[in-house]
């Protein structure tokens, strides 16, 4: 089982959220938390897009959701939410799947005017799921991204700050089942 499942909402590949997300799902490893990754756009179009609930393929990322203690999730910001593939895959998720887990939501966009998706599109649905304990999020302008690719990412020195700092709370979150800031990220 792993403690942290990484859930990638990006439709596209490579893409600068994978980018960010897979950062972040090494960082959380080298503080000793085992990982599993989920890509939505790797899910099959029919499971989401006709709700197929009972599908095998959807159950087996389920189980994983479900066991994990802490859940990492990026998308792009399109017309200040999260993708709609996201969405789709997230409304197929058992009620109450995020009961008694830290999210630590990332998001990526072109612009300071979606800034706020995070917490006016995407918490309200992990609310919803049962999530209690949302962490702030962390917002990364496609601008702050110097360079990426499918194995790494290049971000600006502050932005790569506050997303250590995210990640730091996340992961102290998670050993002692309150948000404080430990490890050495």
């Amino acid at each position: 089982m792993a403690n942290v499942v990484a859930i990638a909402g990006s439709p596209s590949h490579p893409s600068r959220s994978f980018a960010v997300l897979e950062y972040a799902r090494r960082a959380v490893e080298k503080e000793g938390l085992s990982t599993a990754s989920i890509n939505v756009r790797d899910l099959p179009p029919e499971v989401l897009i006709y709700g197929q609930f009972a599908s095998p393929d959807l159950k087996a990322v389920n189980d994983l959701v479900v066991e994990a203690k802490g859940i990492i999730i990026a998308t792009p910001v399109y017309k200040a939410a999260y993708t709609g593939v996201l969405k789709a895959y997230l409304d197929l998720l058992p009620q109450k799947s995020l009961a008694g887990k830290v999210i630590l939501p990332i998001a990526t966009g072109g612009t300071l005017g979606h800034l706020l998706a995070i917490n006016y599109a995407l918490k309200p649905v992990l609310s919803e799921l049962g999530a209690s304990h949302i962490l702030a999020g962390v917002y990364v302008l496609d601008t702050q991204i110097q360079s990426y690719d499918e194995t790494s990412v290049q971000l600006e020195e502050e932005t790569e700050q506050i997303l250590r700092s995210q990640l730091q709370e996340f992961v102290g979150a998670l050993q002692t089942g309150k948000p404080e800031l430990v490890g050495s990220l």
